[in-house]
């Protein structure tokens, strides 16, 4: 019996991109994808804000037994993109079972901060 690897629904609730950064290294976030499986994995990624519509559905393959390391700062769909110094949520849909991780990196101080995360999976 082959073990089911994954979840196709992933929420990440708390998203912010820093606007500024000091020193060598500029903030960002990462939505890190394991897909176990040996089919490609289509996601369809949406970005949810508090003052403002979503932004939808945009797509991302990861290919079979790889990972996939998105920086949530290249994320677009029809020219939007999630603008820095703004809160926003992550919603991930897949159409195979993956593994959804976050990880920010916050270099706004010299001190550096990394904090890293699992997505949590809607059952």
């Amino acid at each position: 019996m082959k073990v089911k690897k994954g979840e196709t629904h992933w929420i990440i609730p708390d998203g912010y991109i820093p606007p500024l950064s000091s020193g060598e290294l500029t903030s960002h976030e990462s939505i890190c994808i394991l897909n176990c499986n040996e089919e490609a994995a289509h996601l369809l990624i949406t970005i949810y804000f508090e003052d403002r519509d979503p932004i939808e559905k945009i797509s991302v393959t990861v290919l079979g037994k790889r990972s996939n390391h998105l920086r949530t700062s290249s994320l677009e769909r029809k020219g939007e993109s999630i603008p820095t110094g703004i809160p926003y949520s992550i919603e991930v849909e897949s159409d195979l079972p993956i593994f959804v991780q976050y990880s920010r990196l916050d270099s706004t101080q010299p001190g550096l901060a990394l904090m890293s995360t699992m997505g949590y999976p809607i059952k």
